[in-house]
């Protein structure tokens, strides 16, 4: 299967602009992720590869869409986690104010 550098390009995050992927920036960075990553796919790695080059080389938080794992699985439940806990909170308060 033919790897899509654009897809790629889009699913990275140019780290020295605000909120642009490489695709869309021309910074000295987004030029070298590109040089990079087409470099990657001459070589014959596949997506997952070239992702996980970039992250071990910059942190996940240059790709937009990072894998799940240990730590950034607490990031994605906290919200959920804050909403139950608040609407037991005031579920027991609103309890506690009808039986007095």
């Amino acid at each position: 299967a033919k790897v899509d550098k654009n897809e790629i390009f889009k699913n990275i995050r140019c780290l020295i602009c605000q909120g642009q992927s490489v695709a869309d920036s021309n910074s000295e960075f987004a030029q070298t992720i590109k040089l990079v990553v087409n470099d990657q796919i001459n070589k014959g790695k596949s997506k997952k590869e070239i992702y996980n080059f970039l992250i071990e080389k910059y942190g996940d938080w240059i790709v937009y869409k990072p894998p799940l794992n240990k730590v950034n699985l607490a990031l994605w439940l906290l919200p959920y986690l804050v909403l139950v806990i608040g609407g037991l909170i005031i579920f027991l308060i609103s309890k506690k104010r009808e039986n007095s």
